[in-house]
C-alpha cells in the first residue's frame, strides 16, 4: 500500500458519537470557530478576536477593515497586470522573451477568465491564507483550491517509513477536501506535478506551507478596528465626550424615570448640540476626552502605517493620511519604485516559478513574467532607455577597438568583460607608421 493510500485510508468504523452540549459550551465553540464565516464577540470581551486562519483573516480583517482592504486591493490590482512569457537561458544568463502555445492555460485558465483573474485569486489566497494552490485538470483548465481545505502530503516514494519532518521527505501530493474536512464528501487527490503551490511568505514552523502577511499584525488590525468602533460610538452619542450626571434623588423609581427621560432627550446623534436643562440637585460633569484631546488622527494613522508596511505598500501609494502628508512628486516616484521593485517583482518571480510546475517549459528556457506593458511602471522606461543608451555607447567603443561584434554584445549583456574576443585588428589611430614610408622632414623654424 502506497503512502498516499495510507493517508486517505479511513478506519473501518468511524466513531460518530454525539453528546449533548450545554449553552455555555455551544457559545464557547461559536466564539472559537465562528459561524457562516463570521466570528462573534461575547459579553465581557473587550475586542473581537481575529483568527489567524483563512476564514478569520478573510472575514474579520480583509472584509471588515478598510486599511487592510485598501492595501490588498493595491497589491492585487498591480499584480494582475503582468503577463507570462518564456525567457531564454544562455549559459545561465537571461535572454529574450518569447511565447508558445504552452502558455494557453495561463492566458485562459478557465472559461471566461484571463491571466489577470488567475493572478488576482492566487495573490488573494496567498495573502489571506498563506498559500495558493492551482491545480491543472485533465482538460487543461486550471482550478484554484481553497487553501484551508488542502493538506500537503510529505514522505518518500522509496521508503514508507520516512515521515514529514525527515531530511529526505518530499512533497508527494495534495489532498483537497471539497467543502472542508468535515463536509462528509470524499477528498480529491492530486499528485505533486498537478498542483502549483504559491507561498511567497514561508511559515517558519512548516516545511512547505506559507503564512499570511496579516498574521504578524493581527493586533494592529484589531486596534484599528477598535479605533473605528470608538469613533462610531463618539458620533452615535452626539459627538460629545462621556458625561456623569449626579442626582439628589433617593427614590429608585423616580431616579429610573429621570434617567430614561434624559436618555430620550439628549442621547444619540439626533440630539447632538441641544441645550441641556437640569433640575435642582442635578449636576452634569464631563469625563474622558474628545477626539482632539486624544490626538485621534495621529493615533490611528500610526496603526495604518504599520499595516501598510507589513503589506509592503508605501502609505502614499495606498492614499493613507500619513503618507499623503509628506507626499511630493519625488516621494511618490520613490515610493512607486519601492513598491514595484521591493514587493511586486519578487511576487511575480515567485508566481512564475510556482506555475512552471504545471506548464510545459521549452528546453533552454524558463517561465517568466512580462511587465513591459504595465502603465504603473512606465516611468521605469526612461531608466531603461538611459541604460540602453549607455550600453550602445559601450558596444560602439568596444567594436571600434577591434573586438568582435558578437562578443561585445554578449559581454555587455552579461556585464562580463571576459567574454570579449579580439579580431587582431586595431583602429587606424593606434597603428605605428610603416618602416618603408619616408620619414617626414623635421620642421625647423627660421
Amino acid at each position: 500500500m502506497s503512502i498516499l493510500d495510507r493517508f486517505l485510508r479511513k478506519p473501518a468504523e468511524e466513531e460518530r458519537a454525539s453528546a449533548a452540549l450545554s449553552l455555555d459550551g455551544y457559545m464557547e465553540l461559536l466564539q472559537q470557530f465562528g459561524f457562516n464565516g463570521h466570528r462573534y464577540t461575547l459579553a465581557g470581551e473587550k475586542q473581537e478576536e481575529i483568527g489567524d486562519d483563512f476564514t478569520g483573516i478573510a472575514s474579520s480583517a480583509y472584509r471588515a477593515n478598510g486599511v487592510v482592504f485598501a492595501c490588498e486591493l493595491v497589491r492585487m490590482l498591480l499584480f494582475s497586470e503582468a503577463r507570462f512569457q518564456f525567457r531564454q537561458r544562455n549559459n545561465g544568463r537571461p535572454g529574450n522573451l518569447f511565447g508558445t502555445a504552452e502558455l494557453a492555460p495561463l492566458e485562459k485558465p478557465w472559461p471566461g477568465a484571463t491571466t489577470g483573474d488567475l493572478l488576482t485569486k492566487m495573490l488573494l489566497h496567498a495573502d489571506l491564507g498563506g498559500n495558493a494552490y492551482v491545480a491543472r485538470r485533465p482538460s487543461g483548465k486550471l482550478r484554484l483550491l481553497r487553501p484551508d481545505w488542502v493538506d500537503i502530503i510529505l514522505g518518500s516514494t522509496e521508503n514508507d517509513s520516512i515521515g514529514a519532518w525527515d531530511v529526505d521527505a518530499d512533497v508527494l501530493g495534495y489532498v483537497y477536501y471539497p467543502g472542508g474536512k468535515r463536509s462528509g464528501r470524499d477528498p480529491v487527490l492530486f499528485l505533486a506535478d498537478e498542483v502549483a503551490h504559491f507561498a511567497p511568505i514561508p511559515d517558519p514552523l512548516a516545511q512547505y506551507r506559507g503564512m499570511s502577511w496579516l498574521t504578524p499584525i493581527v493586533r494592529e488590525v484589531m486596534a484599528d478596528k477598535a479605533a473605528n468602533d470608538h469613533k462610531l460610538k463618539f458620533f452615535e452619542n452626539g459627538a460629545t465626550p462621556n458625561m456623569v450626571v449626579k442626582l439628589d434623588v433617593s427614590d429608585l423609581e423616580k431616579f429610573s424615570g429621570w434617567v430614561a427621560k434624559f436618555k430620550e432627550q439628549y442621547e444619540g446623534a439626533g440630539n447632538a448640540y441641544k441645550t441641556m436643562f437640569l433640575g435642582a440637585g442635578a449636576d452634569a460633569t464631563v469625563v474622558g476626552a474628545d477626539m482632539q484631546q486624544l490626538d485621534f488622527k495621529v493615533t490611528q494613522g500610526a496603526g495604518e502605517t504599520r499595516i501598510a508596511a507589513a503589506a509592503g505598500v508605501p502609505p502614499v501609494i495606498v492614499g493613507l493620511s500619513e503618507g499623503l502628508a509628506a507626499a511630493t512628486y519625488s516621494n511618490y516616484g520613490q515610493a512607486r519604485r519601492r513598491f514595484a521593485d521591493g514587493t511586486m517583482r519578487p511576487l511575480w518571480r515567485n508566481a512564475a516559478g510556482s506555475l512552471a510546475q504545471i506548464i510545459t517549459v521549452p528546453a533552454g528556457a524558463e517561465l517568466w513574467y512580462d511587465d513591459r506593458d504595465i502603465p504603473f511602471l512606465q516611468e521605469d522606461l526612461k531608466d531603461t532607455a538611459d541604460i540602453l543608451s549607455a550600453n550602445s555607447e559601450s558596444i560602439r567603443k568596444l567594436t571600434d577597438a577591434g573586438y568582435t561584434p558578437e562578443s561585445v554584445v554578449a559581454a555587455v549583456i552579461a556585464n562580463d568583460l571576459n567574454l570579449l574576443k579580439h579580431t587582431g585588428l586595431y583602429s587606424v589611430q593606434l597603428q605605428k607608421p610603416d618602416s618603408s614610408d619616408p620619414i617626414p622632414p623635421a620642421i625647423t623654424t627660421p
